[in-house]
């Protein structure tokens, strides 16, 4: 049911996607078309479009927003994979983006991406002026030096060295779990939800990040090209810490475990409407890319 509802919004969100930034001719815009339409689950915009849903609202009439979000991921996707930082060949199943159009070109798509998110959220109508201003502080916030920048800064800064869980915990929280929290906190406010409905939300998304980035690690143990659009072992390779190489396998799926656990306990007295999410942290913990 869940995999039906996530691909679902990822054929939506994909759709308006293609038809977002517009072929002008220029080498940067097929550098950014390149990454932003090549793929993935589209997580964190179906996230988003899910719980406006679960509110009562018309999901597809907030996609501006939702593409918003998948423009600041694919950015950070495609720095993330620049020589400078993880230098990786692969993502999302083809060539990362430098190794299409160099890395120089690579950085501005990237940047391009990252500014043209909050155009797209500042054009989004039926939202109010001062709400628009929120939405962007929050994916602002989520994607800056106090969320997912900080976090690759922690990631960058601790190559080469171990670090301990609670280290690995808090550059996690910031590299992956911002930008989870971030759709969440984002449909919340759009819904008005109360604060004790916006706390509770909120929680299951911290525990929703950091199991994703578990299950993350473990596919980099196990994965294969083709079932994660990436090359695996690439953590062994740079000698980061991951949960697998402090906790072990066994742990860090015992780890993974309980994280699904608390997800679904932060939201056990919201009512049977949130089901799904449910359903969702149940499909991170079994994932296989």
């Amino acid at each position: 049911m869940i995999g039906s509802l996530l691909n679902e919004k990822k054929a939506d969100i994909d759709k308006e996607l293609a038809n977002l930034l517009a072929d002008n001719g220029s080498e940067l815009y097929k550098s950014m078309n390149y990454s932003l339409l090549a793929g993935g689950k589209r997580l964190r915009p179906a996230l988003f479009l899910m719980l406006l849903e679960i509110f009562g609202l018309e999901a597809r009439s907030y996609m501006k927003v939702a593409c918003a979000i998948e423009c600041i991921h694919t950015y950070s996707l495609i720095h993330d994979d620049l020589p400078a930082m993880d230098n990786d060949d692969y993502r999302r199943g083809k060539l990362t983006n430098h190794k299409i159009f160099g890395p120089g070109m690579a950085t501005m798509a990237g940047d391009g991406l990252l500014t043209y998110a909050f155009e797209l959220i500042s054009n989004q109508e039926n939202i109010s002026p001062d709400t628009r201003c929120y939405l962007i502080s929050i994916l602002a916030k989520a994607a800056g030096p106090d969320g997912m920048v900080g976090g690759q800064a922690l990631d960058i800064i601790s190559e080469g060295h171990s670090s301990s869980l609670p280290e690995l915990r808090k550059m996690d929280s910031l590299k992956t779990g911002c930008l989870i929290c971030a759709p969440i906190d984002m449909a919340a406010l759009i819904a008005k939800c109360d604060e004790e409905m916006q706390k509770s939300l909120h929680e299951f998304a911290v525990h929703l990040g950091l199991l994703f980035q578990i299950t993350d690690d473990l596919l980099d143990v196990h994965g294969s090209l083709k079932e994660m659009g990436k090359l695996p072992g690439q953590d062994e390779k740079s000698l980061k810490s991951t949960y697998v190489t402090i906790l072990g396998e066994g742990k860090a799926q015992e780890l993974a475990n309980a994280e699904n656990r608390r997800a679904k306990a932060a939201i056990s007295k919201l009512g049977s409407s949130f089901e799904r999410l449910n359903d969702l942290a149940d499909y991170v913990l079994a994932r296989a890319n």
